[in-house]
């Protein structure tokens, strides 16, 4: 399916670029969507730099051919290593997850001290410490990379006492710097965000990146002059692998079903 000129193109690694869809079409539901899962090659996060780099040329490869207008990388660890190299390329504007949830955590944090959980690509990268330094060089920053989280959201495994206990041991030493704001480096993570919330307490503020890339995907939009104005929105959703898995998991993301997921293959 051609999405035409007006599409924003939206890839992540599997289906936890879902939360950053969902809250692009709640700010902008006029906007048409063509979202990409590389659910073949999840995750990114264990992957070499050079690798997700060129994982992700070949995802903006595939929404390109879509006529997508603007480029989205709705995946931490492809943010961190392939965001500049993308806009080097590209003839699209192109937008991470890593910057806007590097400002509103900045924004967000009282005491200075913030904790980031992630895949190993996204801790090891210190791309959030540099952002978030950038932004309030008097803040302390404590990374925690958090390996077993993404597949349990792609498993659907969301409740219960082994992601129960998986996250509570994964936060416990975040916990002990005494954070009052923790970043959510994976866009799989908000998908175990009750049980993340129980871990953290009420006094920790917790920062999801996509409502704060939501908002600058329509400042780029409105900047660019490309924004809709109004119409039909489309949704098409392409993955590399599992489509009826990713239909029934993007259930939970979504809180509505996906009709109809079409498999592509790169």
């Amino acid at each position: 399916m051609d999405n035409g000129p007006d599409a924003i193109g939206i890839f992540d690694s599997g289906i936890g670029g879902l939360t950053v869809l969902r809250r692009i079409v709640e700010r902008l539901p006029g906007e048409s969507t063509v979202y990409l899962g590389d659910t073949a090659r999840v995750p990114y996060g264990t992957k070499s730099p050079d690798t997700v780099r060129r994982y992700a040329m070949a995802c903006a490869r595939v929404l390109l051919g879509r006529g997508i207008k603007m480029l989205v990388v709705a995946c931490n660890t492809a943010s961190a290593h392939a965001v500049e190299y993308l806009q080097d390329a590209l003839d699209v504007p192109v937008v991470g997850v890593v910057e806007p949830g590097a400002r509103a955590a900045a924004s967000c944090t009282v005491s200075g001290r913030i904790g980031v959980i992630g895949t190993r690509g996204t801790v090891a990268s210190g791309v959030y410490e540099r952002a978030i330094a950038a932004i309030r060089p008097d803040t302390r920053v404590w990374s925690r990379a958090c390996p077993l989280l993404v597949p349990l959201a792609e498993e659907g495994w969301v409740r219960g006492p082994v992601p129960e206990q998986v996250v509570a041991a994964y936060l416990s030493e975040l916990l002990e710097h005494e954070i009052d704001t923790l970043v959510l480096g994976c866009t799989h993570y908000p998908l175990l965000s009750d049980i993340i919330r129980a871990a953290v307490g009420p006094s920790v503020q917790i920062v999801d990146s996509a409502e704060a890339t939501a908002a600058v995907v329509e400042e780029v939009l409105v900047a660019a002059g490309i924004a809709s104005s109004g119409g039909n929105a489309q949704r098409t959703y392409l993955v590399s692998d599992a489509p009826e898995s990713f239909a029934k998991t993007g259930r939970e993301f979504l809180n509505h079903g996906i009709d109809d997921v079409e498999w592509v293959d790169f």
